[in-house]
């Protein structure tokens, strides 16, 4: 997956699109069933739940921190008037999902946040540690967070992703 990562970058920028002007974006989605398993979204009752909440996450490009929100709890109206019904998920639980997704400030070290949220679980603890080996290969081959950089709101909103994913 690093390598798929890195040959990414490296197309790109034979294509002439010049570094700073892309990024690929990589996430694990055992990270994000690690942080559902923490507010209760485990198990395969919970199945469809999830992947609600999974296609609201992939949604933050679009809609930003408020419009997931609203996906993660009641729903969502949009300006055609039609509604997209929600998750169902409490405001805390909403607020768990949605610290995964923030912005992350100049120097916020992504790690902490992740671990704080998903190491709890073994299969986000799986997540956490395939995403930092592929990030230490990213960086041992000399690439850059500007070229190739962990953000966990890649989700890919379609069910047979287990693993890595990257956009």
């Amino acid at each position: 997956d690093a390598e798929i990562c890195m040959m990414a970058a490296d197309t790109m920028e034979k294509l002439g699109i010049a570094r700073g002007d892309y990024v690929v974006r990589v996430n694990n989605r055992k990270v994000l069933d690690g942080v559902m398993e923490a507010i209760g979204l485990g198990g395969d009752e919970n199945a469809g739940r999830r992947l609600t909440v999974l296609r609201a996450i992939d949604k933050f490009d679009k809609f930003g921190v408020q419009g997931v929100g609203q996906l993660l709890m009641d729903g969502r109206k949009d300006e055609s008037g039609d509604f997209t019904k929600g998750a169902g998920l409490s405001h805390g639980h909403a607020n768990v999902v949605l610290n995964v997704l923030s912005p992350y400030g100049p120097g916020e070290d992504v790690w902490k946040r992740l671990e704080s949220l998903a190491a709890n679980s073994i299969v986000g603890r799986e997540g956490l540690d395939e995403l930092h080996a592929i990030a230490k290969l990213v960086e041992a081959a000399g690439y850059g967070a500007d070229q190739i950089r962990i953000d966990p709101s890649v989700v890919r909103g379609l069910e047979y992703y287990t693993g890595p994913v990257y956009e």
